[in-house]
Formats: structure tokens, sequence, C-alpha cells
């Protein structure tokens, strides 16, 4: 008999919730013996691709973990003074630990549902209120991608308030981050804005027409500018004054409102956020409040729950869930909500002597190396610093510096031909100062240099005013009360380590925690990501392996892994496709097609490309309306760029004539962008270059298991046909401004690098056979449940044989009329039986859309089944008039410990169905932290800082 070699436990098995008994045991109840029987009554024959799906051989966690730590030993971890925008720091490990690490804290989906995202929706208010008090501005979101897009964002919102035809010009300080200004091009150019570079202490505003100015502070060469003439300039041009700030600085330094800025944008990468060769990181955006509406991004603010007790929600929601389409000024969903949770929790930790602490001490080993530098004959050309000089050499000493440097792991950054820049961070050592002293040839006693040197920052550059006064700064110091702190945030949010979150067009499915491992190893992440190339060889062969294999599942010629969130996906697939037009002398193509089914994201993508929106309609099938289309693409059919379409469809179903909408298209001179957002469920089965798509985006975050993080961070790459590789995105810094050519979409060269590898790790463990059963059970668990729940919710929308993709949209409009019944009540009572809602009133108003993912067990899609049912007997009390449509679970749901506790109980029905519906939620009961919210008060009072204590009394 021979014997195993073989060990028995795959990851495959892991990553699917179902086992295979479960599995049949499904497959019974839909009839169906197979899940290639499944597959083919959902996926039409004509799109399924003809050969297996093989992209690399899967591989045990174990030996997933193994060749990753191999590659990241093929990086190079320098000592990075370069500065840019990007600094080395220290993240407390009791943070790392309890937040980076923590399942609890980047499972969490968007804080929607705020009564059961109480925690992490304090921890992003904390991160506006540090905003605020650092930037001494009135009102801040509650994170966006990175500095570049930020600052892309202050353009875009100077000019909604400022532009005029008139006005149509952006100026951006010379002294700005060279990859912020290659981003803000990239932004400005599709809606024609013109972006002037120049010397802020010698422009004309009002002879440019600006209606905005950006500059840096301090300066991407260290100097240390005082901006308030420049920006009483700025406002008497009719101006707005927009200052990138460096949020460490600003502890130290007067702070952008008391110089005159409307809007302080920068990174808060520095408060904790591992470097990362790029990210993620969490950007801020601060502004006066009369620029509040269109302020782009999140906003936290303070409402009050059913009981008048102070609660937290997102402010303005309801734009962002309809993403304002076409009427757009902003891709809004875009945030870094984990990393803006670590740099809130950086603060908290420090506390404000602490921060200003570091920064001291980071100013310190500047001033120090200046004086060094200096008394040894150099000269430093950088007057007013913070943490950054300028030495000026002759050119072939400046080499030679700068040579034996590298030869000695550290990093330093060339300004021009004789100057070298030093930008030290709060990891630098009195060893690390000796050393650059050493370097440039000076004496390296560094004691005796600290006790001579002297701060450089003049008194009217520093800053008086307090900051991080509220007490939650100053209540956590010791690691005890910090971690009880987290904690106690983390008991408030249910995450994908309570229960299932069914939402659809979301993908919460396994971040496997083999998959999360190697991004907090020292290998991957204290990386600066504009070291030299050949630093990171490792990343090099990451990223190459993720873009063939990407290129693989998608069927298209090639991947950029570039854009940093689905929305920065969708931008960058639009402008390669208005490129190319431009290329065949065709850039007066400007017309987009988006069915009216499409994301919210799609038409604001366009129109933030420059595009003209114009709407197909859907049929009552909730297929794209073909007729309309023909009829849409002919009347546009000189100018028609694009069609942006969703597949399947963001109604859950394969629409059979997708071949022929694409040919309709193509046939008209236009291209086809497909929102990649269902791929969870094309993986293995089709593609969008088999189907006949130019470019689509991927969202890691959904099929590829980078987690939601809270609402980020995610990953948006696009592949692309042959005709538009040319036209993927540039890399800042290291690609060249080619004429024709896509400018940056993001402010690193492949974006939000160190989560690549969770994507990486994840179809290293799949292979393709394990990608591709993933899909099949994710149709499987989706039927499954519109199989128990259509005889108690109708379903919305069929595909052929009456089957669903991977998700269904169940219809609750009729229980208005019957019972006094509103989706958003069965949103609420949901919490009652321990999950989330899934996705409510989208695309169709008064609906849920779920999808529960193939990560999902039996056990868990019964329990999620039992509780909608267990909801529809409720209403139905109220159809039979058993209870009132004024006093019943619904509407009074969710019930909080509290609610239940109190002395009194005056509703006709009892406390046990109130809080324990089902046998299971007295087993493991997750308890909203506060009742339901007063959305109206809190936008119409919008505070998005820390209240005062006594609104807590």
């Amino acid at each position: 008999m021979s014997v195993r070699l073989s060990h028995p436990d795959t990851f495959v098995r892991r990553h699917l919730g179902p086992s295979p008994a479960e599995q049949q045991k499904m497959l019974d109840a839909l009839g169906l013996p197979t899940l290639t029987a499944l597959t083919s009554e959902i996926v039409p024959a004509s799109i399924r691709s003809p050969k297996p799906l093989t992209v690399v051989e899967a591989l045990s966690e174990r030996a997933m973990l193994g060749e990753l730590a191999a590659l990241g030993r093929e990086n190079v971890i320098a000592k990075s003074w370069l500065g840019m925008g990007y600094s080395g720091c220290i993240t407390p490990p009791v943070i790392l630990r309890n937040i980076v690490q923590n399942p609890g804290w980047y499972t969490q989906y968007t804080p929607y549902q705020a009564e059961i995202a109480q925690g992490r929706l304090e921890a992003l208010l904390n991160f506006q209120t540090l905003v605020m008090d650092l930037t001494a501005l009135e009102i801040a979101n509650a994170s966006l991608l990175d500095e570049g897009t930020a600052a892309a964002e202050a353009m875009a919102l100077a000019h909604a308030f400022k532009g005029t035809p008139e006005r149509q010009t952006f100026f951006v300080s010379s002294e700005c981050h060279p990859q912020t200004l290659e981003v803000v091009k990239t932004r400005a150019e599709p809606l024609g804005i013109r972006v002037h570079v120049g010397d802020h202490r010698a422009v004309d505003l009002a002879a440019l027409g600006a209606f905005g100015a950006l500059v840096q502070y301090p300066g991407t060469h260290g100097e240390v500018f005082d901006y308030r003439a420049f920006g009483e300039a700025a406002h008497a041009a009719g101006a707005l004054f927009v200052v990138a700030a460096d949020l460490l600085a600003l502890a130290l330094l007067v702070p952008p409102g008391e110089l005159g800025a409307d809007v302080a944008v920068g990174s808060s990468q520095r408060f904790g956020v591992p470097l990362g060769y790029g990210g993620p990181h969490a950007a801020f955006f601060a502004t006066k409040n009369e620029f509040v509406r269109k302020l782009p991004g999140r906003i936290i603010g303070v409402s009050q729950d059913a009981h008048g007790k102070p609660a937290l929600r997102m402010a303005l929601q309801t734009r962002e869930q309809h993403i304002r389409r076409e009427k757009a000024t902003s891709n809004i969903c875009t945030a870094q909500a984990l990393l803006a949770v670590v740099a809130s929790m950086y603060a908290v930790y420090h506390g404000p002597e602490g921060i200003r602490g570091i920064a001291e001490s980071v100013h310190g080993a500047a001033c120090t190396l200046a004086h060094g530098l200096r008394k040894a004959g150099l000269t430093v050309e950088t007057g007013v610093f913070f943490d950054t000089i300028v030495a000026r050499l002759d050119a072939a000493r400046a080499t030679a510096v700068f040579s034996a440097a590298a030869a000695e792991g550290v990093n330093l950054r060339r300004v021009g031909a004789d100057g070298l820049a030093v930008a030290f961070d709060e990891t630098t050592t009195e060893a690390d100062i000796a050393q650059v002293l050493r370097l440039f040839g000076a004496p390296a006693d560094v004691r005796a240099l600290a006790d001579e040197a002297s701060s450089s920052l003049p008194k009217n550059l520093r800053r008086t005013s307090a900051y991080l006064t509220h007490p939650v700064f100053s209540a956590h110091h010791s690691e005890t009360e910090m971690l009880r702190y987290m904690r106690k945030l983390e008991s408030r949010d249910l995450s994908l380590a309570h229960s299932m979150i069914p939402l659809g067009s979301c993908t919460m499915k396994l971040n496997a925690t083999a998959e999360m491992m190697p991004i907090t190893e020292p290998c991957w992440n204290a990386l600066h990501p504009f070291a030299p190339l050949d630093q990171a060889k490792g990343y090099a062969k990451v990223f190459a392996d993720l873009e063939r294999w990407l290129s693989e599942v998608t069927g298209f010629a090639g991947v950029s892994l570039q854009p940093n969130a689905g929305s920065q996906g969708e931008f960058a697939g639009l402008l390669a496709i208005q490129k190319y037009h431009e290329s065949r002398h065709q850039g007066h193509r400007k017309v987009c097609l988006i069915p009216q089914s499409a994301h919210g994201t799609n038409p604001a993508s366009a129109v933030l490309a420059g595009l003209e929106v114009v709407v197909v309609a859907c049929d009552p099938e909730g297929n794209v309306d073909v007729d309309d289309l023909v009829k849409k693409a002919d009347a546009h059919k000189e100018s028609l760029a694009a069609l942006m379409v969703t597949y399947p469809s963001t109604h859950g179903v394969f629409e059979e004539r997708i071949r022929e909408i694409c040919a309709i298209v193509h046939e008209r001179g236009g291209q086809v962008y497909m929102d990649g957002a269902n791929m969870n469920a094309q993986v293995g089965l089709t593609s969008p270059g088999e189907i006949g798509a130019d470019v689509c985006h991927l969202n890691l975050h959904k099929t590829f298991c980078i987690p939601h993080g809270g609402g980020g961070p995610g990953v948006g790459p696009i592949g692309v046909a042959a005709h538009l590789v040319p036209f993927l995105p540039r890399r800042p810094i290291f690609d060249a401004d080619g004429a024709g050519t896509v400018g940056p979409v993001s402010s690193a060269p492949w974006g939000s690098a160190s989560i690549l590898l969770i994507s990486w790790a994840y179809i290293r463990m799949m292979g393709g056979a394990g990608l591709t059963v993933a899909t099949q059970v994710a149709m499987l668990n989706a039927n499954y449940i519109a199989t128990r729940l259509s005889p108690h919710f109708p379903l919305v929308y069929k595909g052929r044989n009456g089957r669903i993709a991977h998700e269904c949209i169940l219809d609750m409009r009729g229980f208005k009329k019957s019972a006094g019944i509103e989706v958003d009540d069965i949103a609420k009572r949901l919490m009652d039986y321990g999950f989330h809602a899934p996705t409510m009133s989208f695309p169709i108003p008064g609906t849920l859309m779920i999808e529960p993912t193939e990560s999902e067990s039996l056990a868990e899609l019964d329990h999620f089944c039992e509780a909608m049912i267990g909801i529809r007997e409720e209403i139905r009390a109220i159809e039979d008039g058993r209870l009132p449509k004024d006093d019943n679970p619904l509407k009074h749901a969710p019930h909080t410990i509290e609610s239940i506790s109190t002395a009194t109980w005056d509703h006709p029905y009892s406390r046990e169905l109130a809080a324990f519906p089902t046998p299971w939620t007295r087993e493991r009961k997750f308890f909203p932290a506060v009742a339901r919210l007063n959305n109206a008060l809190g936008d119409r009072k919008l505070v998005c800082s820390c209240p005062p204590m006594e609104a807590y009394v």
C-alpha cells in the first residue's frame, strides 16, 4: 500500500465557509447535482471561459508565508532620509497588535449603520479633532486617499467656489512635493483646469486668473515660509488659499488656519502609520465651515439617539450612498478609515505633550545636523526648517557623498547637481545623525553639537495656540488605559469577527490571517516609496506576479496596480480611454453612456474625467435596455467615448446580451468600461476580456480579500486590452512625462503597495482551481439564500433559469402600505438579531441587496435566513393587527441593553422578543451601543469634533 506525503489541510478548504457536505446539502435544496450544474444555469454559455483558470499552483499557508518571506529578504531596508511627504515613524506596539493586526478593527464595513459602528466613529471623530486642532481650521473630514489626491480635491473645491470663465488657473508652488504636483495635473487636465507652477514669492495671482493657490508647509526642500502675505494676496485676487501641511510640524509651527488658509491638506502617515512602500496612508482635509457642503470624503458628526443620548454618525451620508451621480464634484467614496484610526490612536496614546515632544526631537535632530555641517564649513541653504535641510557642495563631492551614503544603506535626496537633502524623522537616533555628519566629512560629536545648536524657527512662525485639549488626548497614556480604551471602542462595532455582513456589491469575505500577517513585517512596511528601485526587488517580483495573475483573471493584456481605490481605478480607466481616442485624433469623443442600474461611483468618475453622462434605461427585468442603448449610441455615435457597465449587473444577474451590448458600442467608435465590483461572480468562469470589454477595474478589497477596514484601505487596479496598455498611468518620480501619456492617479508609484501582498497571498494559496470554486460557492450561497427567502420576500430580479448570480435583491416596498414598515426599520431590526443590514435601497429604493460571499458557512446562512424570516413574521403580526403600527419591535429597533433593562416596560411585545429573538442571540449577543439615531438632527446641527465632556453627562 502506498503512503501519503501531502498534508491534508489546504487553504481553499479554510477560505470556503461550507464544507463539501454542506455544499451538497445546499445543492440538494436547489435541486441540482453539482456546482458545475449550478454554474451552467447561471453563466451564459456564450461567455464562458473555454479553458480552466490556471494562474498559479496553490500553496499551503505555511508554504506561502515561506515564499513571501524569501521575497521580503530581497528588499533592502535602508535609512531613507528622503522626506517628500513620507517619513519613518514608530507604531506603538499596543496599537499595532490591537488595531492593525486585529480583525475586530480591520474587517468592519463603512459605518452607514451607525448604531453598530460607534467605536470606529469615535476613533474617526478623534481623527477629525486631531486634524482640526493641528490645522486650526473649523471642520475636517475622516480621511482621503493620499496627499496628492487630497490636494486635487482641494483644487476641485476651490474651483467649485471661485472658478469662473475668467478664472480657470490653479497655482501650485514649485516648493510642493513633485508627486503631489503630478497628481494635481492629472486631475486638472480632463476638467480643463490650467495648472501654473511657479515661485509663490513672485507670482501675480490676479494676472494669472487663479481661482486657487497651493503651497507646501514646510516646502519639499525643507524651507518653512511665512505665507501670511501670500494668503492675503490670494484672497485679494479672488482665489482660495490651500496649504499642504506636515501634520507633525504643526505641533511647532503656526497652523494654516492662523496663516489665513481656506483649506489644509496633507498626510497623517507619520502619526504611527508605516511607510509601506507608499501606502496605505490616511490623508486629511480641513477647511472653513462655509465650504462644508463641497467638502469631499466622509464626515463624522455628533447627533442623538432615540433616547436623547449623544451618538455619532456619518454626517450628510446620503450624498455618499448615492455619490451624487453625474452631479458629483468629487468621487467621495474614497477613504482610508483604518489608517485614520491608527493616526488618531497615535495622538490619543502620546497626547499633546508627547506629540510636541516628538516634533521637537525631530526638529532637534535636523538642527543638530545643520549646525554640524555649517561648523564644518559646508553650505546649508535651508534657513528656516522643521525636519529637512539641503546642503550644497560642488557637484563631484555631492555625487561622492550620495554614493558613499548608498553604500552604507543611507538614502539621501539629490537636489540638482550639487545639492543633497536630508529629512529626519521620529526614528532618527544620535547614531544616525553622527553617520550623516561623517558621510559629509563633518565632525560627529552629536551631544556637543546638540548643546550648541538652536531652533531654526523664528518667533513669528512658532506655534502658541493649544491643540489636543479634549480629555480623550490626555486620559489614556498608560498602556493599560490605552488597551482598555481601544477594546471599549472595538466592543461597540460589529465586524466579521461577530457575524456575516451580507452586503450586496461589497463582498465582505474572509480576510485570512495568513494573508494579513506579512503586511506588518518590516521587510515590507519599512520601505520608502521613492527609495532606489534596486532596494525593492522583492516588491518588484510581487508586482510582476500580481499583474500577470490579474491579467489572466481579467483576460486583458496589461494591468496597473497604481490606483489606490476603486474610484481611482474607474478614473484611471476612463483617462486611458480618452487618451486612446486622442491618439487617434478623436479627442472630441466625450459622451459616456451609463445604465440606470450603475454604481453611483460610475457617473461621478465620468464627470471627474471630463465626460458628459448620458443615462441608458433598464428593462423590466433589470437588464440594460438594448433598444434604448442603440438609440442613445446612434444619437451620440460621433461623440461616443465609452459605455460603463457592471457585470454581472448591479441587479445581480448575468445579462444574456452583454456581448451584443459591447459590440453596439464598439461599432459606434466607443470603448467599453466594465466596473469590476462584481468580479466575485466572474473569476474562473468568464472574464471582462472574453465578454468584450476594453478596460476593467478590480476592487481588491472585495474579490481579492483586502479587508474593508471600516471604509478603507482599498486598491483598484485596472486591466486593459492591448490597445490601451500605452495609456496606463505613469509612476510619479520614476516615469518621465511623455506626450499623450496618462499622469499618476495616486502619490506613490504603486499606490497602496503594502496591501497588495494580501491579494498576492490570496491568489497564491487559492490557485486557479481554488479561485474558480470560490466563485461557484459564492453563487451557491447566494442562490441558497434566495431560495430560502423568496417565499417570504419578493425577489426583484432573476436571471436565466430563475437563478441569480452572487447577490440578490429582496423587495421591502410593499410593507410600507401593509404595515407601515420601511426598509430602514428592517435594517435596524436585523441588529437585534446580531446582523449588519444588507445593502439598503441600492440599486432600488426600498430594497435590500444581499451578498453572502463564499466564506460563510451553512450555519451562518441559516441564521441569517431565520432572522429575515423572523422579521417577516413580526411584520405579519403588524399586518394582522397583533402588534400596533407605531409600537412594535421594528419601529423601536435596535434595542440597547439600557432600553431593555429599564424599570418599566410599556411596549406590547416582550423584552425577550426585543433583545433575544432567536436562540443564538442568547449565545452570542451583540448589543448596539446606542438606539436609533436622529439623522436629521445630525445634518441640521453639524458637529464634527469631539464634543465637550458635559455632552456625555
